[in-house]
């Protein structure tokens, strides 16, 4: 599916952030039985921040590549003691290029998030809601200084190509291929607010054995036993066909499953690249958060990163 031909989103004159709090709620990623809650707020503190009212006395946990804790299935940032964490903060960070919301504090009355059934759509409508406040300061526009690339495990890969002069604006061509019914996929875009509305949409995916083990065995350990998964918040992906209904169906092929990987899980790791919005190309094959977020570390270990 390619929408690059698309315009980008006029070039925000000052920062941003929401102009009331807004609030979302839904069943536990990690743990179905519970509801937790989401609260945005508008802050003048530059970048994202998660603040955990279960745990008063901790610190904010800025959304950034130097607080990754680890990205075994998904992203997981913490900031001081290890109980101070959050986890699966792709489906909520991505938002913050994909929306080009600058500035943001969310509380959370967990490190668990909610699960939603549209994907993060829910979390769009809310800060949609909530609206858009400018603030004094300029936007801060990113780009690399030369070309760079990354090759990873099973033949995935990475490219980052620098912004031409006076482009403020991210270009993304992004493409998976599984060995089951999603196969390969691709989707080449101009990011703006509408995109990323549409890539939103999209739910996490597993595969049919995963939820089966999730179901079974995998009931023995204490990271699987409570997952919040069920038919309608994820893709399941048999050998051959789907499980359950897939979405997002393009030219009689659904590109759920690359959506979310470009909008969701690649985005989500542009956004902790914290000094400011990412502009150029970003080209992804196969990459998952275990690369992306090595990438992001070395594009800011290696001085990389230049002002747009």
């Amino acid at each position: 599916m390619d929408l690059s031909g698309e315009a980008p989103d006029p070039v925000d004159e000052s920062q941003t952030t929401i102009a009331r709090a807004e609030s979302v709620t839904g069943p536990g990623t990690f743990l179905g039985r519970a509801r937790r809650t989401l609260r945005f707020l508008p802050t003048a503190a530059s970048g994202w921040w998660f603040e955990r009212t279960d745990l008063p006395d901790s610190l904010p946990i800025k959304s950034s590549v130097y607080n990754v804790w680890t990205t075994n299935r998904n992203i997981v940032l913490c900031s001081g003691s290890p109980h101070n964490y959050m986890r699966m903060v792709e489906h909520i960070v991505a938002l913050r290029p994909g929306m080009g919301i600058d500035n943001l504090l969310i509380k959370a009355d967990s490190g668990d998030p909610p699960l939603f059934d549209r994907g993060s759509m829910d979390i769009v409508e809310s800060l949609e809601r909530a609206g858009i406040a400018r603030q004094g300061a300029p936007p801060v526009f990113i780009t690399v200084r030369e070309p760079v690339s990354m090759a990873g495990p099973n033949g995935s890969m990475l490219a980052f190509l620098p912004a031409e002069k006076g482009v403020r604006h991210l270009t993304v061509d992004c493409a998976i291929d599984f060995p089951n019914a999603m196969g390969r996929q691709r989707v080449k875009f101009v990011l703006n607010r509408k995109v990323f509305r549409h890539g939103a949409l999209a739910r996490t995916n597993t595969t049919a054995g995963m939820k089966l083990y999730s179901h079974t065995v995998g009931k023995l350990f204490a990271d699987v036993r409570n997952l919040g998964y069920t038919d309608e918040n994820i893709l399941i992906a048999g050998k051959k066909r789907y499980v359950n209904e897939p979405r997002m169906i393009h030219e009689g092929k659904s590109l759920e499953a690359v959506w979310h990987r470009a909008a969701l899980d690649l985005l989500a790791a542009l956004a902790l690249l914290d000094e400011g919005r990412l502009a150029g190309t970003v080209l992804s094959f196969k990459a998952g958060h275990n690369l992306d977020v090595i990438m992001c570390r070395r594009l800011v270990k290696d001085g990389i990163l230049v002002r747009a």
